[in-house]
């Protein structure tokens, strides 16, 4: 997985582009504090949502609550590319325990 932030340190907000590669399989859906946005930029992500699996398509979005169980991955095996957009209590999870990285 490639994460390169996109704003300023400063920000209450962390916008990031992320590719999920080929080999990241996303792992068990986990939960913890904070808020999500995200745009799929290219490829095919698969993004389960609790009781949710769905494949999200380059132009399609989804907004959620982090602390609903959540894990992304490629849908397809192919690398797929993402701008992500988290508040500072999802970014620190997302950035900082590779294990975890929804």
């Amino acid at each position: 997985m490639v994460l390169v932030p996109l704003a300023p340190e400063s920000s209450t907000m962390r916008a990031y582009r992320i590719t999920y590669t080929p080999e990241h399989r996303g792992g068990s859906p986990r939960t913890h504090a904070g808020h999500e946005w995200l745009y799929v930029l290219s490829g095919r992500l698969r993004l389960l949502l609790g009781d949710q699996d769905l494949v999200l398509e380059p132009g399609e979005a989804a907004e959620f609550d982090t602390r609903t169980p959540h894990s992304m991955a490629s849908a397809d095996g192919e690398a797929v590319s993402v701008l992500s957009i988290f508040s500072e209590e999802g970014e620190r999870i997302h950035t900082n325990r590779a294990d975890d990285v929804a």
